[in-house]
């Protein structure tokens, strides 16, 4: 019961920070991590996804009640990072992802770096492109972080939000709503793979699905009230958090 709680506990703070601005993964995994250390790595990754997609496509439900979204551009998107995420995870049975190691935290710092030199960046919503254009080029973001989200995986969320924001001009709630939405496709994908593998333990998954749900709800309602600064703010905070551990796995661990 002690274990059940305590990534039960965990899986509720990864729910709220995941429906902010994604990055829920910097909790839920090293917890399950840190009760569960004889299990199998793969099957800690397919508990983590078969509970945290309960949270990401609840909030993904909330912002859509109050957030506008372009839906006949972001649906065609959401499918192909789906696809995405299915040829990055047979991608990484073919070849080894540790390369990308030590290059996550230089990539994330760049990130880190130019959001806070543009002090306005996400501050307003005023989308670059409409139509087929808006289709095509959200269609690429997800084509493309839907691939390194099944291919290595840390820090997905972070760049969905960084590329809508900086590509498309959407503001960092709009974004945000927008990588729940494409979270949730790609964790679709990776449950599919882990399930058909036997990797999930779903009664484990199923209690911690709960919490997060629960998580997600608080977060999104703290979103949706504060806006595009406070989810700008969160997002500076877990790039950092981060590049931290990227950066202490890849040159320190």
């Amino acid at each position: 019961m002690l274990e059940l709680l305590t990534v039960a506990l965990a899986s509720l703070m990864a729910g709220f920070i995941d429906a902010v601005v994604g990055g829920g993964g910097l909790i839920l995994v090293p917890a399950l991590f840190g009760v569960f250390p004889q299990a199998a790595p793969a099957t800690l990754f397919g508990t983590n996804k078969g509970a945290s997609i309960w949270g990401t496509a609840w909030a993904t439900a909330q912002y859509a009640r109050r957030v506008s979204l372009n839906w006949s551009a972001l649906l065609p998107a959401a499918a192909i990072a789906l696809a995405g995420s299915f040829a990055g995870a047979w991608t990484v049975t073919l070849i080894d992802p540790s390369f990308l190691r030590r290059a996550l935290p230089l990539i994330l710092a760049l990130v880190l770096i130019y959001t806070l030199a543009r002090k306005d960046l996400g501050r307003q919503h005023a989308p670059r492109f409409s139509g087929r254009t808006e289709t095509l080029a959200a269609g690429g973001i997800g084509l493309i972080v839907g691939f390194y989200d099944g291919f290595f995986g840390p820090g997905t969320g972070s760049f969905f939000v960084f590329l809508f924001v900086r590509l498309l001009g959407y503001d960092f709630l709009h974004a945000s709503a927008t990588a729940k939405l494409m979270n949730t496709a790609t964790n679709a994908a990776a449950i599919a793979l882990f399930a058909y593998k036997g990797h999930i333990w779903w009664h484990i998954a199923a209690v911690m699905a709960v919490t997060n749900v629960a998580g997600s709800l608080v977060g999104t309602r703290m979103a949706l009230a504060r806006g595009a600064g406070f989810v700008r703010g969160m997002f500076i905070v877990v790039v950092s958090a981060l590049i931290l551990k990227t950066g202490w796995d890849a040159f320190l661990r």
